[in-house]
């Protein structure tokens, strides 16, 4: 039997600047009355009731003397969510039984769902009525290939349906996404604005990162406003044909955000679930048009052609069920791109190449203009061969910066990225040759030193595969916020040697 108001005195919200990440987390002494009433216990689900919001929260319980009789305190998530005011009035229920967790079970136990069980759960985590331990059931049982496509197309309608969708009312939208694992290739920031310039309509919106040390959104934060409503996102487009997005601020798809941050504390990016967040983030952007990048490498997340060609088919049947024109592009994956690895570095990275500076990092210029290229050349704006030669131009000759500036000053301005205080250098104890690099390792360095939490921690990468190096050469350098952060990250690196193999160059 659940209480109302009229039936219980209430209790008086206290925010205690607890950060709980993501989720919702209340308090409660142990003498409570309400806890001995309703039979609440630490962990239990609560829903949580105000005069103006209602939210669900997990509970946890105090022992000293934190909180006062008669208060309830509220991590700093569940205070904004439910846009408290200090000593406001809070009831507590028990919540309803959530039935979709009964589909998470069978999911668990490998039965096929449709899409009336995906919408189910879907619409349940966008409402925030499963705990970061039921959205974690539901992401592992969906892991390691145990999605079939009509689950995959079931998954993708429902992510698109429990949020918001943009339609632009032109024939034409065009988009890209790179399935990742590739440290330091941050090519979005470069070809939208070459896209843009060539008179193509590109909404970009991206993600932050899951497993990497840093997403398109993380990377284009440390230059511009990249939290846009999704009037302000309209108003850009309309403005320069293009903008550079975090996806997460416009409830394009919510249910992929959510999922994206326990992914990222279980390290998890399966393959059907990526197919769903790429594609229903595509379509609820208002993309007609989309071309899919996989890197293929020993130490990328797609290590085998044959693993990338079934991804690709994997992408096109459920692109084709969703009445979505795809293009996916092979490329090498066998070698971080550019120089800079984490928000700050890789932005650094971009400015170079879109100012056209002597030192702009080559393999990261060629790689945007390529797949620039094969966009053009997918919507018919060029023809077969051409369309990498027509990038380059619209590089080379400035217009792409000059696009890119516009694009950010409709977003907010355009600033410099941070600049890490604390440094670290690997150098080569001999000559030799460059002969292999761990992307996985690499890229796991970055994140120990902070990226992508520290936006201008990661890694500067200076050697590339087949290159010769001389003894005491720099490698890398690992860039820091704090000096804690910078000796977990070389303490790593001094104990995986692997992360660049040098042999030693013939006499």
């Amino acid at each position: 039997m659940h209480f109302t108001p009229e039936r219980m005195a209430p209790l008086k919200a206290l925010r205690l600047g607890i950060d709980s990440h993501h989720e919702l987390i209340i308090y409660l002494r142990a003498d409570c009355p309400v806890c001995r009433s309703e039979g609440f216990s630490a962990m239990s689900r609560v829903l949580v009731l105000s005069d103006q919001q209602h939210a669900i929260a997990t509970l946890n319980i105090v022992t000293g003397d934190l909180l006062a009789k008669g208060q309830i305190g509220f991590s700093e998530p569940a205070w904004r969510r439910l846009a408290l005011k200090d000593r406001d009035s809070i009831w507590l229920s028990h919540p309803k039984p959530v039935q979709s967790l009964s589909y998470v079970r069978a999911k668990v136990y490998g039965h096929t769902l449709d899409e009336m069980a995906f919408q189910s759960i879907i619409n349940d985590i966008v409402e925030g009525r499963y705990a970061d331990v039921h959205v974690a059931a539901f992401v592992t049982a969906c892991g390691d290939d145990h999605l079939n496509n009509d689950e995959i197309t079931a998954l993708t309608h429902a992510m698109i349906k429990a949020g918001s969708s943009i339609d632009w009312h032109l024939p034409m939208v065009v988009d890209k996404h790179c399935v990742g694992g590739l440290p330091g290739n941050r090519t979005t920031p470069i070809i939208v604005p070459i896209l843009a310039a060539c008179g193509l309509t590109m909404p970009k919106t991206s993600s932050r990162a899951i497993t990497s040390p840093a997403g398109t959104a993380d990377t284009m934060e440390t230059l511009t406003n990249v939290s846009l409503s999704q009037e302000e996102m309209r108003q850009v487009v309309k403005q320069e044909g293009a903008c550079l997005a975090w996806g997460g601020s416009m409830r394009l798809s919510p249910a992929d955000d959510l999922l994206i941050q326990v992914e990222r504390a279980l390290g998890i990016d399966s393959e059907g679930q990526l197919i769903a967040s790429v594609l229903s983030k595509k379509i609820a952007a208002g993309a007609t048009h989309v071309l899919i990048d996989i890197p293929v490498g020993p130490t990328a997340k797609v290590r085998t052609t044959a693993a990338a060609e079934q991804l690709a088919r994997s992408f096109h049947n459920v692109a084709k069920k969703l009445f979505l024109n795809i293009e996916v592009l092979f490329s090498d994956g066998s070698q971080p791109v550019g120089r800079g690895i984490g928000p700050a570095l890789e932005a650094y990275d971009i400015l170079e190449v879109l100012q056209n500076t002597p030192n702009a990092p080559a393999d990261l210029k060629n790689r945007a203009c390529m797949v620039a290229g094969a966009m053009l050349e997918m919507i018919g704006h060029e023809k077969k061969g051409e369309g990498k030669k027509k990038a380059l131009h619209i590089l080379e000759s400035g217009q792409a910066w000059e696009k890119f500036k516009a694009i950010c000053h409709a977003q907010g301005g355009l600033h410099m990225p941070p600049v890490a205080p604390y440094r670290y250098s690997l150098v080569c104890h001999h000559a030799g040759v460059v002969a292999e690099i761990d992307n996985r390792q690499l890229a796991q360095v970055a994140k120990l030193a902070g990226a992508p939490a520290d936006p201008e921690a990661g890694v500067e990468f200076f050697v590339k595969l087949g290159e010769h190096v001389k003894e005491n050469q720099i490698l890398m350098t690992i860039h820091a916020a704090n000096a804690g952060e910078l000796n977990y990250a070389v303490e790593y690196l001094e104990d995986h040697h692997t992360i660049i193999r040098i042999d030693k160059a013939e006499i």
